[in-house]
C-alpha cells in the first residue's frame, strides 16, 4: 500500500531542493567573485566587467587597496549566505516530523541566527566602507543593506528559542508519564 505524503512533507521535499539551489548559487556567486579578482589582479581591465556586471575599474585604479576591500566584502557576504544555507541542508537531513522538538535543532536554529547576524554586521560595515569610498571617489561601490538579515535574525532567534522551550516541555512530560 502506497502511503501518501502530507502537505508538510512535501512542501519541505520542495524547500530542501531549493535550499539546495541556493547553496550551490552561493558557493558558485563566491567562487565566481575569487576568480574574477584572481583575474584582475595581472589584468586590470578585468576589473571592468568584475562580477554580475559590476564595473570596478576605477576603484582598481585609484587603489587596489579599496579595490580588494570591496571585493573582500562580496566575497565574505557570499560565503555567510551559503553557509546559512548549509546550515538549513543540516537541519533537512536532521529532522523528524513525528517528533520536530529536538535540541540539535533548536541550537543549529540558533547557529543561524548567529550567522545572520553576522552578516548583518558584515553588511553594516560594507555599508559604511561604501559611504567612505563614495566621498573619497564619487562613485558608490560595494554592497547596499537595509538591514534585513538583522531581522531575519532576529527572527530565526526566536524561533530557535521557542524550539528550545518545546524541548524542555517535551522532556518534562516524558518525565511525567
Amino acid at each position: 500500500m502506497m502511503e501518501t505524503k502530507t502537505r508538510t512533507e512535501q512542501i519541505l521535499k520542495v524547500m530542501r531542493v531549493l535550499t539546495w539551489i541556493a547553496f550551490i548559487g552561493y558557493c558558485i556567486e563566491a567562487g565566481a567573485i575569487l576568480f574574477s579578482y584572481t583575474l584582475s589582479y595581472n589584468n586590470p581591465e578585468g576589473a571592468r566587467n568584475f562580477y554580475n556586471g559590476l564595473d570596478l575599474f576605477d576603484l582598481r585604479e585609484v587603489s587596489f587597496w579599496y579595490y580588494t576591500q570591496v571585493v573582500s566584502f562580496n566575497v565574505a557576504v557570499s560565503i555567510m549566505k551559503a553557509y546559512v544555507f548549509f546550515l538549513v541542508i543540516k537541519i533537512f537531513t536532521k529532522i523528524d516530523l513525528s517528533d520536530p522538538f529536538k535540541m540539535d535543532l533548536a541550537l543549529r536554529l540558533e547557529k543561524i541566527s548567529y550567522v545572520l547576524f553576522g552578516l548583518s554586521i558584515v553588511g553594516m560595515i560594507s555599508r559604511g566602507h561604501t559611504g567612505y569610498l563614495l566621498d573619497i571617489t564619487g562613485v558608490e561601490y560595494g554592497l547596499k543593506f537595509t538591514g534585513e538579515f538583522l531581522f531575519m535574525a532576529g527572527l530565526i532567534f526566536i524561533i530557535s528559542q521557542i524550539f528550545k522551550r518545546g524541548v524542555e516541555l517535551q522532556s518534562e512530560n516524558d518525565l511525567t508519564v
